[in-house]
């Protein structure tokens, strides 16, 4: 069986600690490898050799670091499929998925190859007499980046992506569910010219990422998750002046107006509600159509297409719709959430409960599932499913239905699908939600943009990547400066008359 490693100072390192947790095949059920847990010694280590390395990157001019990301470009593009296919084998992933999961992350590289203009300062010529004002931009040091196990190519390229450009060095700790695809991208970046120790890879469990909280070392944090811990790891990070972006979970609202285009809204919702297992914390998993006869529509609509989706191992060829959840335990509580939806009342329009593969029974799949006549009040549409589910909330009118997305403790992403301009512009500066879509189900924004949700869905006040990624892992710098006035006059060489 495959024992993976750390990567430290350059190279793969094997665990010291003696703990491992295992790495499943999510098709099969079983085990296929084994990730080292690290100590606190071994992630403390870590970090100091980062520290060391850091003052170095953090001298390099911008140009230099940016040509690391443009050669990581064309390292990427040269490795897509050997990622993809990593990916998918950890994870479950479709490999059309698995590559967009790279494709994703790859794009942010490809925005830090402009590291140089982001970086630049400020000037003011003549504040006073005599006195010039400048700014500059620093890298904080040593930053900690604490990634999930749902995009572990896209993720931990967001985060390093900014952070090496700005001249930081990082400590990632990526999921122990998924973690070779990290591993990979470490091993590129030293291809493409990164010096040893800047990028550090610990995997880990709670006992590394409290290292990592803890360290006085470390400056920044990165977190992506679920919202209990994302709390968790921003107070603890804060309560250590430490500043923090940590993004937590999602139940993202998509709103069908009546004169709605019906079948690109079934369309957009099958797409955005069942790609990569649901696993995604953009996931459309409540569907709000407003009026009877609007919802009505759109389950006719929905049905078929949901019945026909295709669930399978990613080995099953490219028209796979979905393979597998990342683990048993994901399975499993999936399916207990559905089953306390059908308690509550809800309508299980489409039950998948007990969906087999053939070859695959002790496999991580969950089938596709829509529910009806959902209420507020009940569990599955409080909580974030990470799965297959699909949720419909019917709404009386576009307020009601407004007012679904803005009541809900999550703010990552809406979407509203309308012919009507002005029910769109209405929606968009009203809705208190971090991303917006129009007729666009998943409003990820491109990487020169930022990404980051509102309320429980993110804490912290900068995003990721796009302009605020450069914010985040710098410090600014003010310097007023006034120098003599009259030693550009030159020397004199004879006595001055007295006055």
């Amino acid at each position: 069986m495959q024992e993976l490693t750390h990567f430290i100072n350059g190279k793969r390192v094997p665990g010291s600690s003696g703990r491992f947790g295992d790495v499943f095949n999510p098709a099969t059920g079983e085990v296929q490898a084994k990730v080292p847990m690290a100590s606190a010694g071994e992630t403390a280590a870590a970090i100091e050799a980062a520290a060391a390395a850091q003052p170095a990157w953090g001298a390099t001019n911008p140009q230099r670091r940016a040509r690391v990301m443009m050669e990581m470009v064309r390292l990427i593009n040269r490795d897509m499929d050997k990622l993809a296919e990593a990916l998918s084998r950890e994870h479950g992933k479709t490999l059309p998925d698995a590559r967009g999961d790279v494709q994703r992350g790859l794009e942010v590289i490809e925005f830090c190859i402009g590291a140089p203009h982001l970086l630049k300062g400020e000037f003011t010529d003549g504040a006073g007499p005599g006195i010039d004002m400048y700014s500059m931009r620093q890298p904080l040091g040593v930053v900690g980046i604490i990634m999930p196990f749902n995009f572990p190519a896209m993720m931990p390229l967001w985060h390093i992506g900014p952070a090496l450009a700005c001249g930081n060095a990082a400590v990632l700790k990526p999921s122990e569910r998924d973690p070779s695809v990290p591993l990979m991208l470490a091993e590129l970046f030293m291809e493409a010219g990164l010096p040893e120790g800047v990028l550090q890879v610990v995997n880990g469990d709670k006992e590394a990422v409290d290292t990592i909280l803890d360290s006085e070392i470390i400056q920044g944090i990165s977190f992506v998750g679920s919202t209990p811990v994302a709390q968790y790891i921003y107070s603890r990070a804060a309560a250590s002046g430490k500043r923090a972006q940590c993004f937590g979970g999602a139940k993202n609202h998509m709103i069908i107006m009546p004169d709605a285009d019906m079948d690109q809204a079934a369309d957009a919702l099958v797409g955005a509600g069942y790609g990569a297992a649901g696993e995604r914390c953009m996931a459309v998993s409540v569907a709000v159509p407003v009026g009877e006869e609007t919802a009505d529509r759109l389950i006719e609509k929905l049905v078929p297409r949901i019945e026909k989706l295709r669930v399978a191992p990613y080995t099953a060829g490219e028209d796979v719709d979905f393979g597998p959840v990342v683990t048993r335990e994901a399975q499993q509580r999936i399916l207990r959430l559905i089953d306390r939806g059908v308690e509550e009342g809800a309508k299980l329009v489409v039950d998948n409960r007990d969906f087999k593969l053939q070859g695959y029974e002790n496999g991580f799949f969950v089938g596709p599932h829509l529910f009806d006549h959902v209420t507020p009040e009940m569990e599955i549409y409080k909580t974030e499913i990470f799965g297959p589910v699909l949720s419909t909330v019917r709404a009386g009118s576009y307020e009601e239905a407004l007012k679904l997305a803005m009541d809900h403790e999550y703010g990552n992403g809406t979407a509203i699908f309308t012919r009507d301009g002005d029910t769109a512009r209405d929606f968009a500066h009203r809705v208190n939600i971090g991303m917006v879509g129009i007729n666009v189900p998943i409003p990820v924004p491109l990487a020169y943009h930022s990404f980051g949700g509102w309320k429980k869905s993110m804490f912290g006040d900068l995003n990721q990547h796009g302009p605020d990624s450069f914010r985040f892992y710098t410090r600014t710098k003010t310097v007023t400066a006034r120098w003599p006035s009259g030693l550009k006059e030159g020397g004199e060489f004879h006595f001055k008359a007295m006055d």
